[in-house]
């Protein structure tokens, strides 16, 4: 009986990181469906789009300070001449089962009032939770490139 589990804990063992991999990989493909969400409702200024994949009370930080009217910073945005976002989804983690951490970076382009190109883009990090059922951002933070460090 002893080596019944002893042999079974070996399966565990060698199968947890696989398990753990597959989680992960599964987590990762909703944060890319999320990402693709976000990047297609900001490429057609679809405000409203982007705060719905906000959880209740969720919450954008940025250099200029943490915001929950997510659909009128984006407006903002639009206005400010922003009309086009990339979204890569590098890493997640998971926390829990309704709750994960996730890392990646975003581009923006558009075209200031004037005509002018306007390129930024940065490292982003979220937690996500699972609302109604649904995987929603609660926090997103988003952090510019710092510019390259003048020549030597």
């Amino acid at each position: 009986m002893k080596w019944q589990y002893a042999f079974c804990s070996l399966i565990v063992a060698f199968n947890t990181p696989a398990l753990a991999s597959d989680t992960n990989q599964n987590l990762k493909q909703e944060v890319e469906k999320i990402g693709a969400a976000y990047a297609e409702s900001f490429n057609k200024h679809d405000s409203a789009g982007i705060a719905g994949l906000f959880a209740t009370g969720g919450m954008h930080v940025n250099p200029a300070g943490p915001r929950t009217d997510i659909a009128e910073f984006y407006e903002g945005a639009f206005k400010a001449g922003l009309d086009h976002e990339e979204i890569t989804v590098d890493q997640v983690w998971p926390l829990g089962g309704d709750t994960l951490l996730a890392m990646g970076q975003y581009r923006i382009t558009g075209k200031n009032q004037s005509g002018a190109p306007i390129e930024t883009g940065g490292i982003w990090t979220s937690t996500d939770i699972r609302e109604g059922g649904k995987w929603k951002i609660r926090m997103l933070s988003a952090m510019p490139k710092p510019p390259a460090p003048p020549p030597k």
